[in-house]
């Protein structure tokens, strides 16, 4: 990830304001989320880089990426927010996020399913992403923490 200047992860539907120490959201932590604008460039790298590693572990199982910059184009095309430092999985997911209900042909987006997600439909492929993300950045946050709950 390059040192240009990086945006917030916030997605907009904070649930750490309902007592997840987790945000279901952009999976951040909630001592990141109260802090991050008195994070330097530096820090917020490091959070961003860890939620781009754990999001390219669960991404990687489910598609390839054949063509990365079919994906950048229809991304903004589209209009859809991602950050480009970031792994073209990550801009998978920002597709995802916002157009599994639309999207009728991957291809056309320089993606494919893994053979063994083939026949899923791509909002429950989205929703078991988004599940397994969360669930790995939970068990990061209890790492950190030292197992406490």
């Amino acid at each position: 990830m390059s040192d240009s200047r990086l945006p917030t992860p916030c997605v907009g539907r904070c649930s750490t304001v309902f007592g997840d120490l987790v945000c279901r959201g952009c999976k951040r932590f909630l001592h990141e989320i109260v802090d991050w604008n008195a994070y330097d460039e530096s820090r917020k790298a490091q959070v961003w880089g860890r939620l781009e590693q754990l999001l390219v572990r669960v991404m990687e199982k489910k598609l390839v990426i054949q063509d990365a910059q079919l994906l950048r184009h229809q991304l903004e095309r589209r209009q859809i927010r991602f950050v480009p430092q970031l792994s073209p999985y990550c801009w998978a997911y920002q597709l995802l996020a916002h157009g599994a209900r639309h999207i009728r042909r991957l291809d056309a987006y320089g993606l494919a399913l893994q053979p063994a997600y083939g026949e899923w439909t791509l909002t429950a492929l989205r929703d078991a992403i988004d599940e397994e993300f969360y669930a790995l950045s939970e068990a990061r946050r209890r790492q950190e923490a030292g197992g406490q709950a």
